[in-house]
């Protein structure tokens, strides 16, 4: 299984230094990356409502050591809704954050990712869009649910991810699929341990589809991270079943990652939210799109020999 080996790589300082280095790593980041700058990214948002694409935007990066640098991800952010504010597009163009670039994992990281997630949050509002909350490991999520709910209580549009491997979140989807609530829903892509994750493919599509089952029921507004062509069907059914219409829920899958199906959804009236990530810290998102799928890996290791 490669999957968890690669994610623990992902935590290397030493895999960092080699994948940065080696000659056909640029390739195969600009797949999944979509430019290191926010003018870089603006065009790429333009073309994406143009097709009748969606989007959120993560400026990426997690290892954030000081305070310093936790504002600096911040600063990013407020840049990057300065841009998003001239095109106009409202809530067709929002924003995903981990609440790590905000300096969560610092000594009292919890205060201080809610300090700086919150003007992030407000000046969203300000333009029309809104934020959604990534779910990072299992360590982190109570902060981010209690963060979560403190931002409800001014913007209560601001959205959360729930993981669907780990055992805790059918219980998390329940509370959180309340009536004005915005939850998008993924398989979760961080290497956790058996105490409290599903680790077999086959259990965390049950979960999946048990936990979409709940959100689809509930009040809320559900999101569905997937690229998986026979949950994307379950959606549609589950949907289908709840009288929900088309603008009752919403797709979401990676920039880079099976982009005719993105249009063909949106050809058929769904809102299809496109996750495009970009920064200059990529190394962290980029091992984990790499986990999530062998045919990624492979790509990249062709890549490699072919730069070599």
């Amino acid at each position: 299984m490669l999957g968890p080996v690669i994610l623990a790589a992902s935590r290397s300082d030493k895999m960092r230094r080699f994948v940065s280095a080696a000659p056909g790593t640029k390739q195969v980041v600009a797949r999944f990356i979509a430019g290191e700058t926010v003018e870089q990214v603006v065009p790429i948002v333009k073309d994406a409502a143009a097709k009748g694409l969606e989007v959120t935007l993560d400026v990426v990066g997690e290892d954030i050591t000081t305070p310093e640098q936790a504002t600096a991800a911040r600063d990013a952010y407020l840049e990057l809704i300065q841009h998003l504010a001239d095109l106009g597009l409202g809530t067709k163009a929002e924003m995903s954050v981990k609440l790590s670039m905000f300096g969560q994992a610092l000594e009292g990281g919890h205060e201080l990712a809610l300090a700086n997630v919150r003007p992030v949050v407000e000046a969203a509002a300000a333009i029309g869009t809104t934020v959604t909350l990534d779910a990072e490991d299992h360590t982190t999520l109570d902060s981010m649910f209690a963060i979560h709910e403190e931002l409800r209580k001014d913007f209560p549009q601001t959205g959360c991810v729930i993981q669907a491997y780990l055992f805790r979140t059918e219980d998390d989807a329940r509370r959180l699929s309340e009536a004005g609530s915005r939850v998008r829903i993924v398989k979760g892509a961080y290497k956790e341990p058996t105490s409290v994750a599903y680790q077999d493919k086959a259990e965390i599509d049950k979960a999946f589809v048990r936990i979409l089952k709940i959100l689809m029921e509930g009040d809320g507004y559900p999101m569905i991270g997937s690229h998986d062509p026979r949950l994307i069907a379950i959606t549609q059914d589950l949907a289908h079943r709840a009288g929900r219409k088309l603008d009752e829920y919403e797709f979401q899958m990676l920039y880079g990652i099976r982009s005719d199906e993105h249009l063909r959804l949106a050809a058929e009236g769904h809102r299809m939210r496109v996750y495009t990530a970009y920064g200059t810290d990529w190394y962290g998102y980029f091992m984990r799109r790499l986990a999530e799928k062998p045919a990624n890996l492979l790509f990249f290791l062709r890549s490699m020999i072919t730069k070599g």
